[in-house]
C-alpha cells in the first residue's frame, strides 16, 4: 500500500475506533465518515462493510491478545496465565459494546471476516486451560468451547450498563469456578 493510501486507511480506523467506542458495534457508518473527513463511498471502499470495518479494528486486539497469551506460557505459572489473559479478554471485550455478539458469531462461521482472528484467541485460550488443567489447577471437566462461552457469556453480562459496575466481581465468580486450587480469596487477589 503507498504511504498515502496507509496514512488514510490508518486515519480512518483511528476515527472508526474512537466512534464505535461511543456507539459499540452499531456505530453508523455515516458517522464515521462525517468525522474522518471523507465521503460514505471512500469509506466503504477501504471497509465494504460493517464487519470489515470491525475484523481491521479487532484483529489488532485479537493478535495481542493471542501474543499475550503465548507470553504468559512461559512465564507464568498457568492458572495466572489463565487467570491474567481471561480478564484482558473481559477487558477486550467491554471496550467495544457488542463486540462479544460479533465474536460469538464469527466463531462458528468460516465466512466471517473475524473468524481467523476469533479462532486464534480461541486457540489460544484453550492453550491455557489446558496447560492449567495438566497442572491440576483447572477444572478438568471443561475444554476450550466451554471456557470460550464463559468468556463471552461474561463479556455480554459486563456490556450491559446494569451489570457492567459488577465486572470485577463477576471476573471473580467465573475465575474461582475455573481453578480448583484457589480459595476465594486468592481468586479475588489474582483478579
Amino acid at each position: 500500500m503507498r504511504a498515502d493510501a496507509q496514512k488514510n486507511y490508518n486515519h480512518l480506523l483511528a476515527v472508526a475506533r474512537d466512534v464505535v467506542t461511543e456507539h459499540g458495534a452499531d456505530a453508523p457508518m455515516r458517522e464515521i465518515a462525517r468525522r474522518a473527513g471523507v465521503g460514505l463511498a471512500t469509506l466503504l471502499r477501504h471497509f465494504p462493510t460493517r464487519e470489515a470495518l470491525f475484523e481491521a479494528l479487532l484483529c489488532t486486539n485479537m493478535d495481542a491478545l493471542t501474543q499475550k497469551a503465548d507470553e504468559l506460557e512461559t512465564s507464568t505459572s498457568a492458572d495466572e496465565a489463565l487467570l491474567s489473559w481471561f480478564r484482558e479478554l473481559v477487558a477486550f471485550a467491554q471496550s467495544y459494546r457488542g463486540v462479544v455478539a460479533m465474536m460469538a458469531a464469527a466463531h462458528t462461521n468460516p465466512d466471517s471476516a473475524l473468524y481467523a482472528s476469533c479462532a486464534a484467541v480461541h486457540s489460544a485460550g484453550a492453550r491455557l486451560l489446558l496447560r492449567a488443567q495438566g497442572e491440576g489447577t483447572a477444572r478438568a471437566d471443561m475444554n476450550g468451547d466451554d471456557l470460550f462461552a464463559l468468556t463471552t457469556a461474561l463479556g455480554w453480562a459486563v456490556d450491559q450498563p446494569s451489570f457492567a459496575p459488577r465486572a470485577d466481581h463477576l471476573v471473580h465468580l467465573i475465575t474461582s469456578a475455573i481453578l480448583t486450587n484457589r480459595s476465594s480469596n486468592d481468586a479475588r487477589k489474582a483478579t
